[in-house]
């Protein structure tokens, strides 16, 4: 019999004894176990000083205390955040303190209402306005647990009906709705239990979700080796070199040449089409990001070649039909008789000039200017053909075995999130299980 990933273990076992929980979405829930609401576990809620209003305070670089991030999933991650001059720290209530049971008031749907117990905190990090500082009744509940509750899809499903906002990309949850929340309350001494449990075992997944993290990146640079050879070496590993007269580019096959990026493709910046302008159409309208939406005529001729001027840098995008760049992006008007193809992987390996470019001035920006007399190497046509079908065939491995690891830490985070949510809840025993 297979096992959905995204569950529990079987080994697990059941409680002894159920009982009703009274409440239709929880169903049964062990003997000995309530369901209490969030007031009953709160003796106050303080929010955080808001660094903005603070007229001593030049910019967020200047006040980077605590910012949401380092709520992450359950885990406190104070290390990235820097703390404050005392000359500039607001009243000291505001400083975070070892074992400070923190929510996250206002962020992203998908992000707000994470919370943490703060561990490792360094001196000087103070609470921002975005974050609530709970004070729990620690002889009723044991923060830990708490925090896991709120990782549970019962716990999240609260969350996700209460946060309020006026856009999807910022939503927000007031103190009310949060003391109004209900949580399954396990007695207390097994809270502890279960809090020690799922450490270790949230720990063990999060580690192999690290690995194969890794596992992504080594894939990744090994896909953006393989272009950068292939591109600047070619396919025979015996063809005769030469100096390409390049520092950064060294020895090229002797037969290519090396030429000005304006003698391989010539770029233009895009053009402007407001939202309200753009009709119903089947023509690609492209951003610095790709195919954004559609409209009913074209500026470029295909096949074109887009990256982004501003937004997305360093990404270029091969379009095959008609279409219109947006004033976001540099297209290309002239691809001297290239490959297509080629021509976006020998630029995907020019892609660190770009961002270079990008944030040489205040306002990040690539101009074409900039960027066309860049030196690049460019073989006879011929070879361009053979160079993209391999890199197409190799780049096309690489990804399918990212897309599956990727895959396989979605499947990951599911079960980490099963079996916060059964342990949690009661569905599972996990009070004697040894690591």
């Amino acid at each position: 019999m297979s096992v959905n990933p995204a569950e529990p273990r079987p080994r697990y076992k059941p409680y002894r004894q159920y009982k009703d929980s009274g409440v239709e979405w929880m169903g049964e829930i062990p003997a000995g176990w309530d369901i209490v609401t969030f007031r009953r576990l709160i003796d106050r809620i303080e929010q955080g000083w808001s660094p903005v209003a603070d007229d001593r305070i030049a910019g967020p670089d200047e006040w980077a205390v605590i910012k949401l991030s380092a709520v992450s999933k359950g885990r406190f991650v104070g290390d990235e955040h820097k703390a404050l001059p005392a000359e500039l720290a607001p009243d000291r209530r505001y400083e975070i303190r070892e074992g400070d049971f923190l929510l996250t008031r206002a962020n992203t749907p998908e992000l707000v209402g994470d919370a943490c117990v703060a561990r490792g905190v360094r001196r000087g990090l103070m609470l921002c306005d975005l974050v609530y500082r709970l004070h729990l009744a620690t002889d009723r509940v044991v923060p830990d647990y708490l925090s896991y509750w709120l990782l549970s899809r019962a716990g999240r499903h609260q969350i996700e009906v209460d946060a309020r906002g006026s856009s999807q990309s910022m939503v927000k949850i007031s103190q009310g709705l949060i003391r109004a929340w209900t949580v399954v309350l396990a007695p207390r001494n097994d809270q502890d239990s279960i809090a020690t449990f799922l450490d270790r075992e949230t720990a063990r997944i999060d580690g192999l979700v690290a690995k194969k993290k890794r596992l992504i990146e080594l894939l990744q640079e090994k896909r953006s080796a393989l272009i950068t050879r292939a591109v600047t070496k070619g396919l025979d590993p015996n063809v005769p070199m030469k100096d390409s007269g390049v520092e950064w580019l060294g020895e090229i096959p002797a037969h290519w040449t090396a030429k000005h990026l304006r003698w391989a493709i010539m770029f233009q910046r895009g053009h402007d089409l407001p939202t309200d302008e753009r009709e119903e159409g089947e023509i690609p309208v492209v951003s610095s990001s790709g195919i954004s939406s559609r409209h009913s005529r074209a500026v470029a001729k295909a096949p074109g070649i887009v990256t982004g001027r501003y937004g997305t840098i360093g990404h270029f995008h091969l379009i095959l039909q008609d279409y219109w760049p947006l004033n976001t992006t540099l297209y290309s008007v002239d691809l001297r008789g290239n490959s297509p193809p080629f021509l976006r992987y020998m630029l995907t390996n020019l892609s660190p000039l770009f961002l270079l470019n990008a944030v040489k001035s205040a306002v990040p920006g690539v101009d074409r200017n900039d960027i066309h007399p860049t030196r690049t190497a460019v073989p006879p046509l011929s070879e361009q053909h053979a160079i993209a079908d391999f890199l197409d065939a190799k780049c096309a491995e690489i990804d399918s075995l990212i897309a599956k690891v990727r895959t396989a830490i979605d499947r990951l985070r599911e079960l980490r999130t099963a079996l916060i949510s059964a342990a949690v809840t009661g569905k599972i025993d996990v009070r004697q299980e040894s690591p």
